[in-house]
């Protein structure tokens, strides 16, 4: 396994769409590896090939603190969503960037594993919102296109986000 190179906005490749994988090779498989070695390094929830260069519809994520598995997705389809979330949203093609960006609260997506079995799983709330993410970089779309609003800086949004916190816990303290 090794570290890839994560692509940054402004980077062209970002701007084009995957090819479809039709066979899964040696050299694939060792993509793989190397896109979640990757994600874990750069404290990443969810990776797309084309971010690392290779312009094939394959995925990972792993927001495992959530519940889930680690999971790889070829080919991935969005088949059915619904309900609406409105958050913060970052991406390692766009560093030290976050901004609020409308996503599906629910998703079904169909995708094939690594010995191109098919299979089919729904995700919701954080879940729903890596598939919706990744699965646009493989059709050539970064987030940053669909946030509502200017990009932040995410030290300035955590920073704001704890000082909320920090409020909501003093009210609570002196019960209001």
């Amino acid at each position: 396994m090794a570290l890839r190179e994560v692509r940054t906005m402004g980077d062209p490749i970002l701007e084009k769409r995957s090819r479809e994988v039709t066979h899964v090779t040696e050299r694939m498989k060792e993509l793989i590896d190397d896109m979640f070695e990757t994600l874990y390094e750069q404290n990443g929830v969810g990776l797309s090939a084309v971010q690392v260069g290779v312009l094939k519809r394959i995925i990972t994520i792993d927001i495992s603190e959530e519940g889930n598995e680690p999971v790889v997705m070829i080919n991935p389809v969005i088949r059915e969503c619904d309900g609406e979330q409105e958050g913060y949203e970052g991406c390692l093609s766009v560093p030290g960037k976050t901004g609020r960006v409308k996503r599906p609260y629910h998703v079904v997506v169909d995708f094939l594993d690594e010995d191109l079995k098919p299979h089919s799983m729904e995700g919701d709330e954080v879940f729903a919102r890596c598939i919706c993410h990744e699965c646009d970089h493989l059709e050539g779309k970064l987030y940053v296109s669909l946030v509502d609003g200017p990009l932040q800086d995410v030290d300035d949004v955590e920073e704001e986000q704890e000082k909320r916190t920090k409020r909501k816990k003093m009210r609570v303290a002196k019960g209001r």
